[in-house]
């Protein structure tokens, strides 16, 4: 594993064409300083792929504020870019919106209510930004994969990850490089693909 500037470096030494822009969706001056920074891009193509933190706890367990403060963190900052990028597209006549989901929207896991919550929210709304830039050229759409190996689930039991390695038909965990092929397959996709979600299968999704 690696802290977020730590890839963002890496990055930008193996693409020349790369620019990192550190942002952290916590503070408000960061994100209207992205925001400001779009304006002077050549944007074709957003992909919405952040998470600020997931809580593990049983729905009736969390506290009311958990709730607001999750969307607050995790969607609303997603919402705001979103809404600028389309605000481009639609002069450009032509964009790219690809958001990650989970495949857990299927069969929410025990204790990932926020979570999934969240996520249903942005499925809804990247249906409702196909829907409503389609004539402007705009295709919107969705990835939604099962668990992997990654920052977001390294406090998992590795047993756990064994367990859920042997059961699938398989035999194997998806992997970050197998969604970002499909993320490159949307870039490259033509517009009349729009309003799609992507399903990458875990174990008993396939069962």
């Amino acid at each position: 594993y690696c802290s977020s500037s730590e890839a963002a470096k890496i990055l930008e030494a193996e693409f020349s064409n790369s620019k990192a822009i550190p942002c952290n969706f916590l503070e408000e001056r960061d994100l209207q300083a992205l925001i400001g920074k779009i304006d002077n891009m050549d944007l074709h193509v957003l992909i919405n792929n952040a998470l600020h933190g997931l809580t593990q706890a049983h729905f009736h367990k969390l506290p009311p504020h958990s709730f607001i403060d999750s969307f607050s963190h995790n969607v609303q900052p997603t919402l705001i870019i979103t809404q600028k990028a389309i605000s481009i597209f639609r002069k450009k006549k032509f964009g790219k919106i690809i958001t990650i989901l989970t495949s857990a929207l299927l069969k929410p896991p025990t204790g990932m209510s926020e979570y999934v919550a969240n996520k249903a929210y942005m499925a809804s709304m990247s249906k409702s930004w196909a829907i409503e830039n389609a004539r402007f050229n705009i295709a919107s759409n969705c990835i939604s994969p099962s668990v992997m190996k990654t920052d977001l689930t390294k406090d998992i039991y590795e047993k756990i990850f064994d367990e859920l390695e042997r059961i699938h038909p398989l035999n194997k965990l998806l992997t970050p490089e197998e969604v970002a092929s499909e993320v490159s397959a949307l870039v490259h996709s033509c517009q009349f693909i729009n309003g799609t979600n992507r399903i990458m299968n875990s174990a008993e999704d396939v069962i």
